[in-house]
Order: C-alpha cells, then sequence, then structure tokens
C-alpha cells in the first residue's frame, strides 16, 4: 500500500462509491465536507483495489474488499489505533493485524439503505424539527455526553468534553436537528456524512424516560424530509440496538 495522492481521486472515487453505504465517512472526505483523514491506497492493475483512511483520533475506516491486511498494517506501522469501523469482514481482518487496545464497543450493526422518493414520514402534528440553536444547545450536550456513555461506556469527563465539542461542530455546519413536541425538547437526529446525492443519518437519540413514543422515527422523518426537498436521493444508517432498527 502507499499514501494516496491527487491523482488517485478519481479511482478513490470510483473504488468508494461502488460500495456507498459502508464508505459515507472517506466519500464525504474526498468531497471535503467530512472527517478528516489520511488514506492508503492499494493498486492492482491500474486500478486501486482498495482504500484504508485513518482519522486524527486514530479511528481506522478499511474499504478493501479482498485485503491484504498484512500489506496494510505495514503501511500504517507506527499510526496509533483507537478503532476500526467498516464492513464486519474488513474489520475482523483489520483486527488480526492491528491491536486497536481493549474493546469499550464491539458490534455488528444493521444497515439500510432509502430511495428518498420512497420515504414515508410518520404523523408529525403538534411536533417541530428545529436546527440546535442555543436555546437547546445545552440539553443536546447533555444528551450526547448521555450516547457516548450509554453506546461506547465512555467515561463521564471524557463523554462530557466530546459532547461540547460535537454540538459546537453540529452547530456550526447545521447538520443536526432537534424535535420539539408541544415546545420540549424529545429527540436529536443528524447527518453524520453529507454528499450531494446521499446523506448518512447519525447520532439519533431520545431520552430513555421518553422512549418507545415514535419520536425517533418523527425525527429521522422530517430530517429526512428536509433533505429530499434540497435534492437529496438516498439516505442510509446503521441501527445500534433492535429497538433502533424497529423505528427506522
Amino acid at each position: 500500500m502507499r499514501q494516496a495522492g491527487p491523482q488517485d481521486h478519481a479511482p478513490l472515487l470510483a473504488l468508494l462509491c461502488a460500495h456507498e453505504s459502508q464508505s459515507m465517512f472517506p466519500l464525504s472526505n474526498l468531497a471535503g465536507t467530512g472527517l478528516p483523514m489520511r488514506m492508503w491506497v492499494a493498486d492492482a492493475a491500474g486500478t486501486i483495489a482498495g482504500m484504508v483512511g485513518v482519522t486524527p483520533q486514530g479511528m481506522v475506516l478499511p474499504q478493501w474488499p479482498q485485503g491484504d491486511w498484512t500489506a496494510m498494517a505495514r503501511a500504517l506501522s507506527g499510526v496509533a489505533v483507537h478503532g476500526i469501523l467498516g464492513p464486519a469482514d474488513q474489520v475482523a481482518g483489520v483486527c488480526r493485524v492491528l491491536d486497536p487496545g481493549p474493546a469499550r464497543h464491539a458490534r455488528d450493526e444493521q444497515g439500510y439503505r432509502l430511495t428518498l422518493a420512497d420515504l414515508r414520514v410518520p404523523d408529525c402534528a403538534g411536533f417541530d424539527l428545529q436546527p440546535v440553536g442555543d436555546a437547546v444547545a445545552g440539553v443536546v450536550r447533555a444528551w450526547r455526553a448521555a450516547y457516548e456513555q450509554e453506546l461506547f461506556a465512555s467515561p463521564p469527563n471524557a463523554a462530557q468534553v466530546k459532547a461540547a465539542r460535537d454540538v459546537a461542530r453540529w452547530q456550526a455546519t447545521g447538520s443536526h436537528r432537534v424535535l420539539l413536541h408541544a415546545g420540549r425538547p424529545v429527540a436529536l437526529t443528524g447527518f453524520n456524512a453529507v454528499l450531494p446525492e446521499v446523506v448518512q443519518v447519525g447520532a439519533v437519540y431520545v431520552p430513555p424516560d421518553l422512549r418507545g413514543r415514535g419520536f425517533a422515527r418523527r425525527a429521522v422523518g422530517l430530517h429526512l424530509a428536509e433533505a429530499r426537498a434540497a435534492g437529496v436521493q438516498r439516505a442510509v444508517l446503521f441501527a445500534a440496538s433492535d429497538a433502533a432498527a424497529r423505528a427506522y
């Protein structure tokens, strides 16, 4: 493998678009709208057969259907690895040759893909979806910290620091929304990767005492309807629990 350069943009795009729903983070990086990351590529017969991205935080994101993980390990020698995100079989291959440390979160998540022409939004009478403004930012920070602790077993202090950083970024980019019911914040949703034709839903959260009332599906539905009106054609997401899968 070798580190990717500007000349690799077109073939990288072709590889990632062929696996769109599994490659939204590196795709949005190529588009200049997503997580910063360095990329390495594997050449085969004049094309790019695979890639692996690494974020500054040490998250490894592979897209290499026939991966030579030993070669990848050599390429990433000296890179601190704190997590791996990608297709389950590829994550397993990376884990065999890299040591991400003890896992706080290790789970296969059900993937979903929707053509937005087929979107069905639930009845949302009495509900309002709004950007994360200053009036609700404190609530959203608390929700995000709770999300980090619930899903990733993050220590409380670390969860609060990450929550503050995440919410500040969401406010700057306008990527996330809060669902209000009778003026009360009841759910959070957002897009954690955005391209002109496709978005990836992420950071969906409903406080435990408000779950089971259809708030998550309304928040996601309204946000996707907003994206569809702006010209987005497809959406993808991954469900972290059976309850989330039922909502989606």
